[in-house]
């Protein structure tokens, strides 16, 4: 197939998954029951947009907020855990106080049984010595595709949603986010791709990269990340990153490699409170429950 035919092929194949609903007070779902992908390794992913409340009686463009685990984003029926993030919710709530303008919000699933491989970030994978590669591939059980996921989000998902609404496409209002692994491939897209995604919140961010009992004394999968800031984060030109974890289950694991994190972000030149915030929520589990309490937090000040 040629490439203008393909691109015509992907453009109705999108038309056809839209499923119209009527616009109201509660803003008004999208689905795409498969998001075109260009990228082999990613299966086109199911992708559910949410318009805010005024989208269909205004002329406005709209700040956009991606997030991973789309199927616990919104609707709990859809959710692995009957738990969601309510984001609609959150974003109903802010919008009303007038702590931000309003915005839309694109959930996208995430493919199962290949979710870790998928949320791995491929550079740390690539740099790890063999003996911790081999602890991550029992766990990915396939290739790490964590760098054709983001080529799926910035050439395929946001064109084509930039294509679809009004949107305000540049990266200051464009802001990704996601929690554990997803909160990996949030900072990784925050990282490698900082004309795309100029904001990020990383929740409950699962640096170890596997579980505590999994990796060798002497991994030192710390100072990946650190190597890995120091050499591809760069300055903060306007950009904002939010971290956070609570003290619960695992995230119990996560407060000394967050305070490393911080101090080598501050090293690089980011100030704490302006270019990004790191905050820890005493009592929170690991759990989309604990996310859903402080996502008023995270986008207030992602997108304020």
């Amino acid at each position: 197939m040629t490439g203008l035919l393909r691109t015509a092929a992907l453009a109705i194949a999108f038309v056809l998954t839209l499923q119209p609903a009527e616009a109201q007070d509660q803003g008004r779902f999208v689905e795409i029951a498969a998001a075109p992908s260009t990228q082999p390794e990613i299966k086109p992913p199911h992708v559910v947009v949410w318009l805010p409340p005024d989208y269909d009686r205004s002329k406005e463009r709209y700040p956009v907020v991606y997030m991973h685990d789309g199927q616990n984003v919104f609707f709990p029926q859809r959710s692995a855990f009957n738990k969601v993030w309510a984001a609609d919710k959150s974003a109903l709530r802010l919008i009303a106080a007038k702590r931000v303008r309003p915005f839309i919000i694109v959930a996208i699933d995430n493919p199962l049984g290949a979710r870790y491989r998928q949320y791995f970030p491929q550079a740390i994978y690539d740099s790890a010595p063999a003996g911790v590669r081999a602890v991550f591939d029992a766990s990915a059980k396939g290739a790490i595709t964590g760098d054709a996921y983001l080529r799926f989000l910035a050439r395929d998902l946001k064109p084509l949603i930039d294509r679809s609404y009004r949107t305000r496409s540049d990266a200051a209002h464009t802001a990704i986010i996601g929690s554990s692994m997803g909160g990996l491939i949030s900072c990784y897209a925050f990282v490698q791709y900082p004309r795309t995604f100029g904001r990020a919140a990383c929740v409950s961010t699962h640096w170890l990269l596997a579980m505590p009992n999994e990796l060798p004394k002497d991994a030192n999968v710390l100072g990946l990340w650190e190597s890995f800031f120091s050499a591809h984060l760069g300055k903060p030109a306007g950009r904002k990153l939010w971290m956070d974890h609570g003290t619960e289950t695992l995230d119990a694991n996560y407060g000394p490699w967050q305070d490393v994190i911080d101090a080598r972000l501050v090293k690089l030149g980011w100030r704490k409170g302006r270019d990004f915030e790191s905050r820890t929520y005493p009592g929170a589990a690991h759990e989309e429950n604990a996310w859903a309490a402080r996502l008023d937090d995270m986008i207030g000040w992602l997108l304020r």
